[in-house]
């Protein structure tokens, strides 16, 4: 379903086909949103902590071209136009003073058990009612749906259907309903898991959570409702409208804060493990908001000397780290990939799997690394954007950061608040010169 109200669409197919991954390899006959369980009986669907060894491994700085070639090699194919809103200039969002991208800093937490920082700045939104873990019972969804009317449904969600609704004090919503079957084992932890991870976060730049409720056989999630659709949409200009350079960017940073305080800022670091275009809702002054948590996980403890949890793939393809792939590690580093090929995904406009284009062009990412490490980033950029000076130089720092994030090996990406930063720079000097 495309429409510009759509809201949860992470698991809704593409129009340009989809893909799977096996062994690091994409073909186009499994769905898009996939989940990889390991062959070895040492892993197990549930998560489980690996440690530090005695020899530890220290990054090292890779030719752009060596990693564009790395790169390559994970992969062998067979609305109406809104100006874009200066947010991010109020002091609660300047980028953090901190420069060093090594170690967290020490998480600062309310009674509430909520993160409190510069990423956990108050929600600026058109709701009334307050986030949090609010009460409901079938009598109160019933009549924010008007009984689930069809004219109401607003799309296909993680789990289930999404509706439109309204609560009785005016609060318009988004309302997420399943029904438990006996075959509903996995959907059953992926709610689960998307309301643990709501009742811990609280962002400006991720849906705001109200509620959730568990009634017989209904399964029901209410969060917020967010109005122009799924960045994937605008960038598909599905109403005939082209998003302009100036509001990718600062989508950009929007989705950089929210990971951002989802890797440092909660009272444990949460990996979302789905960042991609559909998962990204826009209001309607293009403000960027992060959905879908139903592969959310808690990442390693690294007090105790933890690097990464071990556990079953589940992402989806063209977003999903070749490094977790192939060895069922997962660290905050995955994010990072997922963004390096949303950060391409917005200056070229492409999906990241194009199954129409010729072989060399299908896996988006690539492609555009290839071109960038040749000096053709150029031909790369979305045609229906303006070729100017300023767009240029940005695409190309932007592709910098890119390649960073793309790396195969998890030490070489650098972390999500030195990407927030980095593209911060990147934006100030966009504005410069742009004027």
């Amino acid at each position: 379903m495309k429409s510009p109200n759509t809201q949860f669409s992470g698991r809704r197919r593409s129009s340009s086909g989809t893909g799977s991954i096996s062994s690091g390899f994409i073909d186009s006959r499994t769905p898009d949103r996939m989940t990889r369980s390991p062959s070895s009986s040492t892993y197990s669907s549930t998560t489980t902590t690996s440690h530090k060894s005695n020899s530890s491994r220290n990054p090292v700085k890779i030719a752009a071209k060596t990693v564009a070639d790395a790169f390559v090699s994970c992969f062998t194919p067979p609305e109406p136009k809104s100006s874009s809103t200066n947010f991010g200039d109020s002091d609660s969002f300047k980028a953090p003073s901190v420069a060093s991208d090594g170690g967290r800093e020490k998480r600062r937490s309310n009674g509430s058990g909520r993160g409190r920082s510069v990423y956990g700045s108050e929600n600026n939104s058109i709701h009334t009612k307050e986030a949090g873990h609010l009460k409901f019972t079938m009598e109160d969804i019933y009549k924010a749906t008007k009984n689930f009317s069809q004219s109401l449904k607003i799309g296909q969600g993680g789990f289930g259907i999404v509706y439109k609704g309204r609560l009785e004090d005016g609060t318009v919503v988004a309302i997420k309903r399943a029904k438990k079957t006996i075959h509903d084992k996995h959907s059953g932890a992926e709610f689960q898991s998307e309301v643990r991870t709501l009742e811990k976060i609280e962002h400006l730049n991720l849906v705001k959570f109200y509620g959730y409720l568990e009634h017989g056989e209904e399964r029901i999630l209410v969060v917020e409702y967010v109005p122009n659709g799924t960045l994937r949409e605008h960038l598909d200009s599905v109403n005939g409208n082209v998003l302009d350079f100036a509001s990718r960017l600062d989508i950009g940073i929007d989705v950089g804060h929210a990971i951002t305080y989802l890797h440092m800022y909660t009272d444990h670091p949460i990996i979302h493990r789905d960042i991609k275009s559909s998962n990204i809702l826009l209001t309607e002054n293009l403000r960027a908001k992060v959905a879908d948590f139903g592969f959310a996980t808690l990442a390693a403890d690294t007090e105790s000397g933890a690097t990464h949890v071990s556990t079953q793939v589940k992402g989806t393809a063209g977003y999903l780290d070749p490094e977790y792939l192939s060895t069922y590690q997962l660290t905050e580093k995955s994010d990072v990939y997922s963004f390096g090929v949303l950060l391409v995904e917005l200056v070229t406009g492409r999906r990241p799997i194009e199954p129409k284009k010729e072989i060399k062009e299908r896996i988006t990412a690539r492609w555009a690394m290839k071109k960038f490490t040749n000096g053709d980033a150029i031909l790369t950029l979305d045609p229906r954007l303006e070729r100017s000076a300023a767009n240029s130089l940005a695409m190309e720092k932007i592709y910098e950061l890119a390649l960073q994030c793309l790396a195969p090996h998890r030490h070489n990406r650098p972390t999500m608040r030195k990407c927030a930063e980095i593209l911060w720079s990147i934006r100030k000097d966009y504005r410069e010169l742009a004027g």
